[in-house]
């Protein structure tokens, strides 16, 4: 009977068993919070569609989930570095202190390379521990989980000094890997998302573009827009158009839209030691994760603070015509695959834009010519010969004047009817160039040269032109031949003492040929030789040869000759 009336526990009294109960409770209760807490969490994170949002939410998150005083997200780039690190916990003035952020070494780089969790009692214990950066401070405890979207690993969660001086345990391991897996789908949505927002952009921005092309918009207007929706499909904090300047040494900033875009335009970019340089030189879309720490050390984009830069040439080589320079501020996710294809493509509306310019400006320019060609053409077919009958029949009618007075003044009258056949003349030379002062032709350049001695010789020096002179001569023979033109009619006028000159420029099948003949005294003993020696190496540096000779069997007279192959 005394048996029956024995405690079921003699060793264990009611308030134990009801203190035991009590913590297992509280236990079940803290479970059901985290559990709660982390259910929030992952709703939390889900919400937001804006990528850098949502990974800034992932790190507070992981911070209160598990009572940790510093928290941060690396987004793993190329090369297994750290391309963004998004700290929590840290004041303004620590994150000054503090020299560079980490670059994935270490300890930090052994999650990179080996995507697993790991969980530390002091950071400082671990073999692979490599430190802290300059001015960041001291920490503890550790805790490090992989971010995966699908198969990739984005970035790494790293939570540090758990509060109240303990450790992080299996249950905090826990919570956060089932976190991080709610982040890497979160992480995949905002990517879908703005994949699709960018799509829906671009197809906007291409409508607008091909619209502005064809209503014949100015190339500036369609390159401003270019511009302005190029940033707004990359999310890119400054946008240029690089346009190469006629030294062709440079590339300089003609279009800018983003932030300071008055203090940026007209920037130079050199066509070496710059990313932008290298992708005109290339014809290929180059990326940089950090402008700062390239080896682009001539870069103005480096200079003014930008950190993740992405180039892409407008058009293919061998006819780039300049380049899409997008930049973001330091810190900022670099540009990514799809930022690069979708800008790729869409840059080379803005070549079109080029190209459509170019080729209006030549059709109005061949426009022009034409007119200019037609009526020189009449002048010379009809005013010319109708002035010239009309001072042959003057000049018949002369003899059968008896007259003295006025046979002089009839004879002056054909003087002036040969002055106005010549005026005629170079008026039809110059119909016959552009008058476009940023690019003079070359007949044009020729015509201001016998123009510029006729003032000087006190005659106009007769001047013939033939064949494809502006479009057959390259631009280094024009600027010899130029060369050459000035230093012989120099002499016709310092040494000549001619009443007559000829200048005539002819480009054949064998090449470019220039002549200069006068009336004058001719050469004498060694005369105009030093003179000849310089267009003679000009001539020899371009393969062709030059002569100088006194055509009239007096001595008298100088004919100069300069041919050179094309």
């Amino acid at each position: 009977m005394e048996s029956e009336h024995r405690p079921l526990m003699p060793h264990m009294r009611l308030d134990e068993l009801l203190a035991e109960l009590q913590v297992r409770l509280n236990a079940v209760l803290a479970t059901r919070d985290r559990v709660h807490a982390l259910l929030e969490a992952v709703v939390s994170v889900g919400s937001d569609l804006d990528l850098e949002t949502v990974l800034r939410r992932i790190v507070e998150t992981a911070t209160k989930l598990v009572d940790a005083g510093y928290g941060a997200l690396g987004v793993v780039g190329q090369e297994n570095s750290l391309i963004q690190f998004i700290p929590v916990g840290l004041s303004e003035e620590e994150i000054a202190r503090i020299e560079h952020w980490p670059h994935g070494l270490g300890l930090l780089g052994l999650l990179i390379k080996d995507a697993r969790p790991l969980r530390l009692r002091r950071i400082s214990d671990h073999p692979e521990s490599y430190g802290f950066p300059p001015g960041h401070p001291p920490m503890g405890t550790f805790l490090g989980v992989p971010v995966r979207v699908r198969d990739e690993v984005f970035g790494n969660l790293y939570l540090t000094e758990k509060r109240g001086g303990g450790e992080f345990d299996e249950e905090d391991e826990a919570i956060v890997i089932a976190l991080a897996t709610a982040a890497g789908v979160a992480v995949e949505n905002a990517r879908l998302y703005e994949e699709s927002r960018r799509r829906e952009t671009w197809l906007q921005a291409s409508s607008e573009v091909t619209t502005s092309l064809l209503s014949g918009a100015e190339p500036g207007q369609v390159l401003a827009l270019v511009a302005a929706r190029a940033r707004q499909m990359s999310d890119a904090d400054l946008v240029q158009v690089l346009l190469p300047d006629p030294a062709g040494d440079s590339l300089r900033a003609e279009v800018v839209d983003g932030e300071g875009a008055e203090e940026v335009l007209g920037t130079a970019f050199g066509m070496s030691a710059t990313l932008a340089g290298d992708a005109f030189a290339q014809g290929e879309p180059l990326t940089d994760a950090d402008l700062q720490s390239a080896p682009y050390l001539d870069s103005p984009l480096r200079r003014l603070g930008y950190g993740p830069g992405l180039m892409i040439p407008l058009g293919a080589p061998p006819k780039v015509r300049g380049v899409l320079a997008l930049a973001k501020r330091g810190g900022r996710l670099p540009f990514s695959a799809a930022d690069r294809q979708m800008l790729h493509a869409f840059a080379g509306q803005a070549a079109i834009a080029l190209e459509l310019a170019e080729a209006r400006r030549d059709a109005e320019r061949l426009g022009l010519l034409e007119d200019r060609d037609r009526i020189a053409k009449d002048l010379h077919d009809v005013v010319i010969q109708r002035l010239f009958a009309t001072a042959m029949t003057f000049m018949s009618t002369v003899r059968l004047v008896e007259h003295p007075e006025a046979a002089k003044r009839l004879q002056r009258g054909i003087d002036e009817l040969d002055e106005t056949i010549r005026q005629i003349r170079s008026s039809i030379f110059a119909l016959q160039i552009s008058h476009d002062q940023a690019a003079p032709s070359l007949r044009g350049q020729i015509v201001d040269l016998v123009e510029g001695a006729g003032g000087h010789l006190g005659f106009m020096p007769g001047l013939r032109m033939e064949g494809q002179i502006d479009t057959l001569v390259p631009e280094g023979v024009a600027e010899q031949l130029l060369a050459v033109l000035r230093e012989a009619l120099s002499n016709v006028v310092r040494h000549s003492r001619a009443t007559r000159a000829d200048v005539s420029a002819e480009v054949s099948g064998d090449g470019v040929t220039l002549v200069v003949s006068d009336n004058g005294v001719g050469l004498g003993e060694g005369g105009r030789r030093s003179g000849l020696r310089n267009i003679e190496e000009r001539a020899v540096r371009l393969g062709g040869a030059a002569e100088l000779e006194s055509p009239a069997p007096n001595g008298k007279g100088t004919r100069l000759r300069w041919h050179v192959p094309l």
